[in-house]
């Protein structure tokens, strides 16, 4: 099945063509249709507002930019200038952060290993373990969230606090009332991903 030309850019085999509607090539007794935009002889536009330009057929933009020549009315310095491959980088910017904010990192100074600076710019960043070293996984701690328990709790504190839970939003616990099924539901899997959990082993 044959594609459909684009509508939007009809026949744009060639970057930067614009659809002339009637436009004619700014050649002097040039007939074709003016669809790419070139500089104007001599190029500056007025004051700091965009540079003049005009408009060109296919054959003239590419005669015009075959003989485009960016460096046209240079010196040597200017050229050597603009040739420079940091020119610009000299310039002062403004510092990032330079006026301590809360994000500022240690100073290297401080340190005799750069693996000791690096530890402690990150320190605040990496979530307390718990004091026996066991591993906790981002879900065990999102569980223990949802049970409202301690960090450091142990197997019978888990079991404790399911034990309570269940029995405060158990709907047979509240007169049949049914509005805390769904905290009730987080509680159980809560409790079903911790009992599991290596912390809790």
């Amino acid at each position: 099945m044959a594609r459909e030309p684009r509508k939007d850019r009809p026949h744009s085999r060639f970057h930067g063509r614009v659809e002339a509607d009637g436009r004619l090539c700014a050649e002097p007794g040039c007939r074709e249709p003016g669809e790419f935009r070139a500089p104007m002889p001599g190029g500056a536009g007025e004051g700091d507002g965009p540079r003049a330009f005009r408009w060109l057929c296919l054959d003239h933009v590419r005669a015009f930019n075959a003989g485009y020549n960016y460096f046209s009315g240079m010196s040597p310095d200017e050229i050597h200038e603009a040739q420079r491959p940091f020119a610009g980088w000299e310039r002062e910017t403004r510092a990032f952060n330079a006026t301590g904010g809360a994000d500022r990192p240690p100073r290297w100074a401080d340190f005799s290993d750069p693996l000791d600076a690096i530890g402690a710019r990150w320190r605040d960043a990496v979530p307390a373990g718990r004091k026996d070293g066991r591993p906790l996984t981002g879900r065990d701690r999102e569980a223990l969230r949802t049970l409202a328990l301690d960090i450091d709790a142990d197997r019978g504190a888990l079991r404790r606090r399911y034990s309570e839970l269940v029995r405060k939003y158990h709907p047979d616990r509240n007169g049949g009332d049914r509005s805390h099924e769904a905290m009730l539901q987080r509680v159980i899997e809560a409790y079903q991903q911790l009992k599991v959990s290596a912390a809790f082993a």
